[in-house]
């Protein structure tokens, strides 16, 4: 039987399922939130040298500058999703909203490399806040599937601008002003939100949401954290005894949160939400689609800068096409899986992206402006239709009182399915670049320091004779380039797995034509008894 994707109850005419008046205006101000995110995400990489020259952080300090905003974002997503739900979506909304803001100007006048950790781990907290709030809010703002559809749409269009303006936002500002100035742009975005939000946005809450259980919390806070360490920390430094504990002791905790979820009358997240495949599909697939994508994302820049030479607002030019394609293809997403099917498109998009993938293997330092450009336009377009209709899907598959912490779950997926990606992709590359034979002459410091990483390559040549430089350089160049061919033909596999996946799991999924839809499956509700 054909599973439709409820977004009210059956022949019901309630006034909750009426427009809300000013509803696209309080769109406006959350996507103000969603693409400040997406920046933010982003502009940091290009600012990490100048950084690094002013604070001068030791090597582990630095991985933590980078690092520890995801950490805290991944470990808090589904607790505050889920706080939202009970305190009210709005409320959290605009109080992270306020802390994002202070805690950017708290990173750009940072004086010291544990001040800026500390900054940005508070910027995550706030951080977690943004992101499932708006998504939830979304789904209590619309009622109607077909304006939900669009919504979500500009949505994940926002998200996806955001990521691509934040290299070309970044490279403006660090050609200009010093590195501080990457962090103060949120602080106008940021006022904006809470001032017309304050009055635009309608609040909304789970009206029986039980208490907040603070051991959940904690173990979830563990889990994700010990588990998306441990995945980059053997990326980047091996499997040692301590990194596989820390990641056993987080999937011990997470195994207790799960378990501790299935006795709660009111549990931090419903695990029933699983019950449905249409859920547990589109987060699978949003969970392997980001897998397959991270390796590329990671190691583009550093394709475009350190083999092509480019500096980091050409760079950002460059990848530009993947965000006019997302938002493209989000837009358009819900008007095309209507027409055709749900499976369809995702399955489709990710098929798209998996073919586009297999295309960046025959990369090498030559490959032309135009080639890129087509490339990840193509990424683009498959990840904007995938992305956009699975978001539909989980925020559609669940009762709106339990959006914030479907939303959060999501949300989840994708930090999950970066930290994974990055540590297999980047074990790729880096196990294959490590490999290369340095030129004759080049003494061992030089060769050892340019085996370490590309970017120690291009630092080891600069103190090298130019003909010496030169070979070393190329030599590095190449054997990164073969890295990154190989890690693009396994994301493309990753990639292409998912569409099969996603083909079989959404089977018989629809999106909903009008509000009166077939009502959200009992077996989703809290309490697993049908509602009224």
């Amino acid at each position: 039987m054909t599973e439709t994707i409820a977004s009210g109850r059956a022949g019901s005419a309630h006034v909750d399922d009426q427009p809300r008046p000013g509803r696209w205006l309080a769109l406006a101000v959350l996507v103000l939130a969603v693409l400040l995110v997406g920046v933010d995400a982003t502009v940091l990489g290009l600012a990490t040298p100048f950084l690094s020259e002013d604070l001068r952080p030791s090597g582990t300090q630095l991985l933590w500058i980078g690092d520890i905003y995801s950490f805290v974002i991944a470990g808090l997503l589904v607790s505050m999703g889920s706080l939202g739900d009970r305190v009210g979506r709005k409320k959290l909304l605009l109080l992270g909203s306020v802390g994002f803001g202070a805690m950017s100007v708290l990173a750009a006048y940072a004086t010291s490399p544990e001040m800026m950790i500390a900054a940005r781990a508070l910027q995550g907290v706030a951080g977690a806040t943004l992101m499932p709030a708006t998504l939830a809010l979304i789904r209590n703002l619309f009622h109607d599937p077909r304006e939900r559809s669009l919504a979500v749409g500009i949505w994940g269009a926002m998200a996806s601008a955001g990521m691509a303006v934040g290299p070309v936002l970044g490279g403006f500002l660090l050609g200009h002003f010093w590195w501080g100035s990457v962090f103060l742009i949120n602080l106008p975005v940021m006022a904006l939100l809470v001032a017309v939000g304050a009055k635009v946005i309608p609040e909304s809450r789970n009206p029986d949401p039980g208490p907040w259980d603070l051991p959940s919390v904690a173990l979830v806070l563990v889990g994700i954290v010990g588990v998306v360490y441990a995945i980059k920390e053997a990326a980047v430094e091996g499997y040692r005894w301590d990194i596989a504990a820390v990641g056993a002791v987080g999937a011990l905790a997470l195994v207790v949160f799960v378990r501790r979820q299935l006795t709660l009358d009111s549990p931090l997240l419903n695990m029933k939400l699983f019950h449905h495949r249409g859920f547990s599909g589109a987060v699978l697939a949003d969970l392997l689609t980001i897998l397959g994508l991270s390796g590329l994302v990671f190691f583009l820049s550093q394709f475009l800068q350190m083999v092509q030479q480019r500096s980091p607002l050409n760079a950002g030019l460059v990848e530009l096409p993947a965000a006019v394609g997302a938002v493209g293809a989000g837009l358009a997403a819900g008007w095309v899986a209507r027409r055709l099917s749900v499976r369809i498109v995702v399955a489709g998009g990710l098929a798209v992206v998996g073919l586009a993938l297999v295309g960046c293997t025959t990369l090498h330092g030559d490959t032309g402006t135009a080639a890129m450009c087509v490339i990840l336009f193509v990424v683009g377009v498959g990840a904007g239709f995938s992305f956009t209709v699975t978001a539909d899907v989980i925020l559609s598959s669940v009762p709106k009182e339990e959006a914030g912490a479907a939303s959060a779950v999501s949300e989840t997926a994708y930090e999950l399915g970066a930290a994974l990606g990055i540590a297999l992709l980047g074990t790729i590359v880096t196990s294959l670049y490590r490999g290369f034979s340095t030129p004759a002459g080049v003494p061992e410091p030089a060769a050892h320091a340019a085996r370490e990483s590309l970017g120690g390559a291009v630092e080891a040549s600069g103190q090298l004779p130019a003909d010496q430089a030169a070979a070393l350089l190329k030599t590095a160049q190449d054997s990164f380039v073969g890295g990154i061919d190989v890690a693009a033909g396994v994301g493309a596999a990753v990639l292409l797995s998912a569409s099969v996946a996603a083909w079989f799991l959404l089977r018989g999924q629809e999106l909903a034509n009008s509000p009166a839809a077939t009502p959200v499956p009992a077996e989703l509700t809290a309490d697993g008894a049908p509602r009224a």
